[in-house]
């Protein structure tokens, strides 16, 4: 992908991990929007020369009205990352989990598919252009305390893959961006494993510059949970992870 002369819209490209990739299009010559809900950190990116647009992929309204807003803005976008999404943590053995459940569904696997039914018609019109969604290391290899967020990213995985299969022929790629465990602002402490933001953003953005793009941008720290399965460490691993169900409240003391 030439990563030069792109038009692209982030949505839920306000903060963490959008927010960078959005500088990193920008720093490399790409005109960029994004979409979000905070009027603050529309602000904030709008004085840095990045238009920001109010979006919330759970109301299909406002994904239709922020389309059109870009679409009158940015006649030649090319470009859709759709990376809008919630982390929830949920013990299931309280059936009050399931309020966290049905919120994770609708932003993270509704609100993709709203979003890439709205740009649809442009990109396919237009005969050339890039979805790039973004799923998640959890999609391959589940963190027992978040089920829905894993389940949610394996949905996106797998509709990712039916997506590209029938824009084949379009001249429209969809490209997954899998990203590991990755230290956002605020996020340092909570994971101190977590790869930092600087180091992602670099490795991602030179996959994304590969001829041809790669169908799933998969930086080296991800690795270990996309090929788990294949390489037999699954079940160990999975095993491991759940001692992380310790931090769900109810099981804490």
């Amino acid at each position: 992908m030439d990563l030069s002369h792109r038009t692209v819209l982030i949505v839920g490209g306000t903060t963490g991990i959008g927010r960078e990739l959005a500088r990193r299009f920008a720093a490399a010559g790409s005109t960029v929007a994004v979409g979000g809900r905070s009027a603050d950190t529309r602000a904030e990116l709008a004085d840095e020369g990045i238009a920001a647009f109010r979006v919330d992929v759970t109301d299909g309204d406002s994904v239709a009205r922020a389309r059109d807003a870009v679409l009158a803005q940015y006649p030649e976008l090319d470009t859709v990352v759709t990376m809008s999404g919630v982390m929830l943590l949920e013990d299931l053995r309280d059936p009050a989990h399931f309020e966290a459940a049905r919120t994770t569904l609708d932003t993270n696997v509704v609100g993709t598919i709203r979003v890439i039914d709205a740009f649809t018609p442009h990109l396919v019109a237009r005969g050339s252009g890039t979805f790039v969604t973004v799923t998640s290391g959890i999609a391959f290899l589940p963190f027992p305390p978040m089920p829905t967020y894993a389940a949610s990213k394996a949905a996106v995985h797998a509709y990712s893959e039916a997506l590209r299969a029938q824009l084949d022929g379009t001249g429209v790629e969809v490209v997954e961006l899998v990203p590991p465990a990755v230290a956002t602002a605020g996020q340092e402490k909570a994971n101190p494993n977590a790869l930092p933001l600087d180091d992602f953003a670099a490795e991602v953005m030179r996959l994304l510059a590969l001829e041809p793009t790669p169908n799933e941008i998969l930086v080296e720290r991800v690795l270990m949970h996309r090929w788990a399965e294949r390489d037999g460490t699954y079940a160990d691993l999975v095993a491991q992870r759940s001692k992380a169900l310790a931090m769900l409240p109810a099981r804490q003391g």
